[in-house]
């Protein structure tokens, strides 16, 4: 199919971080199996096509493909993308989601940008017919959680840690997408990203929330080549980027093939104290100010690429993200899709995966029994009444379903 059209989608929850155990020992949470997708991923596709949607966020475990440098295990992998091919579900393509393989060790290792790089050709060679990748998701979230607070893989708390995993992770991302552009010279980059925003309580936080508020962008001002402040080149490089490892980004960016995927939770405003802790802020400026603030920066068109909220509030989140988009695309922001992640409720998300407690948090389109939930229809029936409405208000971006 080709034709321009509003990208209605969903997601398969993929995070696959290592933690550590209280006893010692280190794991691997692998959401998709924890979710069940391992054991029902035919029907989840079913699923897809039976809320009308075309789009899916979806990505094999990393881990567990690149097997070894140049070598891959595709069994799992070329079945399910050859089904969503049959079923004409366009796929997101998410190649690597907060881990690495273990032979790789983690997020500190200086040469995963080129086994990375590696199997993203890799990929793109298997599987020509596929253009739209998330190379890398949520990095800003990735590195934070590794190498600054200290949660997962690396489990490091320094700001030396957290820039390091941050230009490696980086680095990864943009030679990723020039070895896919190399196979797919039409592939579209949808960079999945944290829109965070940090509020000062009083005026004793204010310079501490405006340097959280400049380093939140640091994952897309290095991808996109964007010319950083004077703070913020001063704090990477005296935490170990060299200016040498800095001009690399300037120049080898892609931004042109590139559309800001800006994911959105009520976790993502976060109050600042004068002591340099924070604290969740709930909704308080919400999707449109704080997207509209990164599209002032980047000037891209954007993506709603990842919200949800538990149960029983998730109906009314939905409307509400929904309404945000909308008002944005009326106000001339070139907004061109939605995505409720995700497709099936999640697990342990409610400690950010790190503890390893089956605890079921509900917030999918449908529960683990593969039942569909009340959001479900909800967002069934959206789509349904804003499709044609809105394929008709295109901005001329053209994706084609092959």
């Amino acid at each position: 199919m080709a034709g321009a059209k509003f990208m209605f989608s969903t997601g398969i929850e993929n995070s696959y971080p290592t933690i550590l155990l209280p006893d010692g020992t280190t794991k691997r949470v692998d959401e998709m199996e924890k979710c069940g997708h391992y054991k029902h991923w035919q029907t989840d596709f079913l699923l897809v096509k039976e809320l009308g949607i075309e789009y899916l966020r979806y990505g094999p475990p990393y881990y567990s493909v690149h097997t070894a440098p140049g070598q891959y295990d595709w069994s799992f992998t070329d079945q399910v993308f050859n089904r969503l091919k049959e079923l004409e579900i366009c796929p997101i393509v998410d190649l690597c989601h907060f881990g690495v393989p273990d032979w790789m060790g983690d997020f500190q290792n200086s040469d995963f940008p080129y086994y990375f790089a590696e199997y993203a050709e890799a990929f793109a060679k298997r599987f020509p017919h596929l253009h739209l990748y998330t190379p890398i998701n949520e990095i800003f979230i990735a590195a934070m959680f590794s190498a600054q607070y200290g949660w997962w893989n690396e489990r490091l708390q320094s700001d030396e840690a957290f820039v390091t995993a941050l230009k490696n992770i980086c680095k990864a991302n943009v030679m990723a997408m020039h070895a896919i552009l190399n196979i797919q010279p039409d592939a579209t980059f949808i960079q999945s990203e944290s829109s965070e925003y940090f509020h000062a309580i009083d005026p004793a936080a204010a310079p501490l929330a405006r340097f959280l508020n400049q380093k939140r962008f640091l994952s897309l001002d290095l991808t996109y080549g964007y010319p950083l402040n004077a703070t913020m080149y001063e704090y990477l490089l005296s935490n170990g980027l060299t200016s040498k490892e800095y001009r690399w980004f300037t120049d080898n960016q892609v931004k042109a093939k590139c559309i800001m995927g800006n994911d959105y939770y009520v976790t993502n405003e976060h109050i600042v104290h004068p002591d340099g802790h924070t604290q969740a802020a709930g909704e308080i400026f919400g999707y449109y100010v704080i997207t509209a603030q990164y599209y002032r920066r980047y000037r891209l068109p954007i993506m709603h690429t990842e919200t949800n909220i538990r149960m029983p509030a998730c109906k009314e989140w939905l409307l509400k993200q929904w309404a945000n988009v909308h008002r944005l695309k009326h106000d001339g922001i070139p907004i061109i899709g939605f995505t409720w992640y995700s497709l099936t409720h999640q697990v342990d998300w409610d400690s950010a995966l790190r503890n390893d407690a089956g605890v079921v948090n509900k917030l999918g389109l449908y529960d683990l029994d593969r039942k569909i939930m009340p959001v479900g229809k909800a967002y069934k029936n959206l789509i349904k009444q804003w499709k044609d409405i809105l394929e008709e208000e295109s901005y001329g971006l053209v994706f084609h379903n092959r």
